[in-house]
């Protein structure tokens, strides 16, 4: 074949860089959140504990699986980001079954530290069964509210559609995961729940800070949407 008849790459975009960076954010998030992080000394108002602030170590990634989810939805539509959303899905469900496995092995008998390993790593399948479920409701309907806004009202006024799906999609989010993860409804699961003004502090402070990471990185969202637009060979 000449050189003249050879065919010319297409031009690939970047949808699977996206998506593993998606994912990847989640599996990080998934195992940092297994340590309650607080600062701030402990004040209580009413029976309401204001402080300290607590969270966990997933709070440090996890605001960026919204700025990506947004990107998904944003430009590749809603189907796509389900997919991505979907995959995070199966592979953080893959990795927590992989935990339990490893934990419940017998330890060699010069390794010193099951203890450790099941301190920690044996408690990710509650956590990671909160995440997944928080994430599915969370991703999903952050998703389907900001390609449904586009639908009905054009593509301009982005940051309303960004933050307005974000409000919805990290409430449901965040409710489903401290619910289970350190609440009641994941009891069944093992482990302990905090005490209820512990557990109103970790909710209202997750939902606060994630929608405010997402506010504060409006900016680079609207350049990222841009950039990975661009290379879009569809033109998305």
């Amino acid at each position: 074949m000449s050189a003249q008849s050879s065919p010319v790459p297409s031009r690939r975009g970047n949808y699977d860089l996206v998506m593993a960076a998606f994912v990847g954010l989640l599996l990080i998030s998934n195992i940092g959140a297994t340590k309650l992080i607080a600062f701030g000394p402990r004040v209580d108002v009413g029976g309401v504990q204001l402080l300290p602030i607590i969270t966990d170590g997933g709070a440090i990634l996890f605001p960026l699986t919204y700025i990506l989810g947004d990107v998904l939805a944003e430009v590749y539509g809603l189907r796509r980001a389900n997919r991505a959303i979907l995959t995070g899905f199966v592979l953080a469900a893959l990795m927590s079954l992989t935990f339990l496995v490893v934990d419940a092995a017998p330890p060699a008998a010069d390794w010193p530290n099951q203890d450790a390993w099941h301190a920690v790593l044996g408690f990710v399948p509650r956590i990671v069964v909160a995440s997944l479920l928080g994430y599915l409701a969370g991703q999903l309907l952050n998703a389907l509210v900001l390609v449904r806004i586009k639908q009905r009202w054009g593509a301009g006024r982005l940051w309303v559609r960004l933050i307005t799906s974000t409000l919805v999609g990290e409430l449901a989010d965040t409710l489903v995961f401290c619910l289970i993860a350190f609440g009641p409804l994941g009891n069944p699961l093992g482990g302990e729940s905090i005490p209820w003004p512990a557990l109103l502090n970790y909710t209202a402070v997750g939902w606060l800070y994630k929608v405010g990471v997402e506010v504060l990185f409006l900016p680079v969202t609207y350049r990222v949407i841009a950039a990975v637009r661009r290379r879009e060979p569809e033109g998305a």
